[in-house]
């Protein structure tokens, strides 16, 4: 059993969302997964065996609270199996264009943090009208017009795939237990 911790940044909560599912599903694997967020915890990855690191996409960036925790963890991160996952709208269409936006904002975040993880997920994020001021939720209505045409501001709306959540922490666990030479869980 390892103990895996998934941090998160997050601002509508969505993404909170998805580190608990991730969480979840490597527990009922038999890890020890706390689910922590960065901006409310002062974390050490040091005192855990693997680290998966979740962040949403505003406005083309990352969460300034996840780009300082990898800065300030860098080398304690490299020294063990790390994940990282993103969500954004731009991960929430097919359009081939939007998704290349997407592994984009991955690969800007790798360079500007000299962060490289060893599994990487994108996921679809939610629309939260009912919880934007009246500037964000025009900006926003602006943004879904071109990522996903949802633009009924008197509802909110939920892009993401929970089969691909739930895929990406089954690769990350498998891909720690091989690294960390534990055997699978059993399954019957």
């Amino acid at each position: 059993m390892a103990t895996i911790l998934v941090c998160y940044g997050t601002s509508e909560g969505q993404t909170e969302t998805i580190a608990e599912r991730i969480g979840d599903r490597l527990t009922e694997r038999g890890h020890r997964a706390p689910v922590r967020n960065v901006a409310e915890n002062d974390l050490d990855p040091t005192g855990y065996d693997a680290v998966v690191i979740g962040s949403s996409i505003h406005m083309g960036s990352h969460q300034s609270s996840i780009e300082g925790f990898v800065r300030e963890n860098r080398e304690a991160l490299a020294g063990r199996p790390t994940g990282f996952f993103q969500v954004s709208l731009s991960s929430a269409t097919d359009d081939p264009d939007r998704r290349a936006e997407a592994a984009g904002y991955v690969e800007d975040f790798e360079d500007s943090t000299a962060f490289h993880p060893d599994r990487v997920g994108l996921f679809g994020g939610a629309l939260r009208y009912s919880k934007y001021g009246f500037l964000k939720r025009l900006l926003m209505k602006q943004i879904a017009k071109r990522a996903t045409g949802d633009t009924d501001t008197s509802r909110d709306y939920e892009y993401t795939d929970w089969d691909e959540v739930e895929a990406f922490a089954e690769d990350f666990a498998a891909f720690v237990e091989g690294r960390l030479g534990e055997a699978p869980p059993r399954t019957e």
